[in-house]
């Protein structure tokens, strides 16, 4: 083997996609939301659907790329749910189709809305886990999580989580920290910890008002930065984003909680990868990891991004159904983006 094909990067043994097979369309208006504004890199009246080559090609290349027994499917959006259950229902056909020998496992992120019976027959019969997004109390979750309309997605949520729990599904919360629910640590813990839920998922908010570039792209929000000095210098924050000295405090808060009699049995995401880093195992989140260029966003119509807070023209790697899957996880923006990281 020459040196040069020694020296080729090679693609991970295991690897993970973020897949939205409805691209940004989503059921709700979220105030916070950077992914429903991505409408605007796309043709005016795209249908946003994946097709069935696209999910053809998708899990057949997911499956037979990875080295590893355990392959997960993690479908994202936008909101995942408005694909209707027949396009779930043919995923999992093929993930049996060319699964062979391997342990296949699927994760849905979901604002829970369109959950009805027959929706959680299906997750609990294929044992889907589902990441339930809900910010803390009615007064906190209704001031950004609303629908087209403005109005709050409370109850519906709260019906779905009940739902899911009758048909034993096994889910989580994710709640999104913003500078309103950093104020009361205690009760939003309190809160999703009365829903029944017992593995909680906290994300910060931060997001940057747009600059020059994004506007002309037709976007609220900012991209990215191209590099450290200009993330320094770019400061104009969102109103309802989180400082880091808030967000701090809101977990050590929140731990203070957990710590007082439900270690063992309330799961909270960010202290099991604390805990898991302190003995000394790499970290299972992509952020806390010593680097990144393992986790992929792809889009309903197959093209493939760095990350999904890096789907912007710029950071396109190639599509899943024209390229394979070893060009694109090794692809110069991928290596390098996990060496600046």
């Amino acid at each position: 083997m020459s040196k040069t094909e020694d020296s080729k990067p090679q693609p991970p043994k295991a690897y993970h996609v973020m897949c939205k097979p409805i691209g940004p369309r989503c059921n709700l208006d979220c105030r916070y939301c950077f992914y429903t504004e991505k409408t605007a890199l796309f043709e005016d009246g795209e249908d946003y659907r994946m097709s069935p080559a696209v999910l053809d090609a998708y899990v057949r290349k997911y499956i037979q790329s990875q080295r590893a027994p355990e392959i997960n499917f993690a479908w994202q959006g936008g909101e995942p749910t408005l694909m209707g259950l027949d396009f779930f229902r043919r995923a999992v056909a093929l993930q049996k189709r060319y699964g062979r020998g391997k342990n296949i496992s699927n994760s849905i992120q979901t604002n829970g809305i369109l959950l009805d019976d027959k929706w959680c027959e299906f997750l609990a019969r294929e044992k889907f886990l589902v990441g339930i997004s809900i910010d803390g109390p009615r007064e906190l979750h209704d001031r950004y999580r609303v629908d087209r309309g403005g109005r709050g997605s409370f109850d519906k949520v709260m019906d779905s989580i009940k739902r899911l729990q009758d048909w034993h599904v096994e889910y989580n919360t994710l709640s999104s920290v913003t500078a309103d629910c950093a104020r009361d640590p205690a009760g939003v813990y309190q809160f999703l910890k009365s829903t029944g839920t017992r593995f909680m998922q906290f994300i910060p908010i931060v997001e940057r008002e747009p600059d020059q570039h994004s506007r002309e792209l037709g976007l609220k929000l900012a991209e990215p930065p191209k590099s450290l000095r200009a993330a320094a210098e770019e400061v104009a924050l969102t109103p309802w984003s989180v400082s880091g000295e808030d967000y701090g405090t809101f977990l050590c808060r929140v731990f203070d909680e957990w710590m007082r009699g439900d270690i063992g049995r309330v799961f909270v995401q960010i202290f099991d990868i604390a805990l898991g880093a302190w003995m000394g195992h790499d970290p299972a989140l992509c952020i806390f990891a010593k680097n990144c260029g393992k986790a992929v966003a792809m889009e309903h119509n197959g093209d493939v991004y760095s990350c999904d807070h890096f789907v912007y023209p710029d950071h396109r790697l190639g599509n899943i159904v024209q390229d394979s899957v070893a060009d694109i996880m090794t692809a110069a923006p991928v290596v390098q983006l996990g060496r600046n990281k």
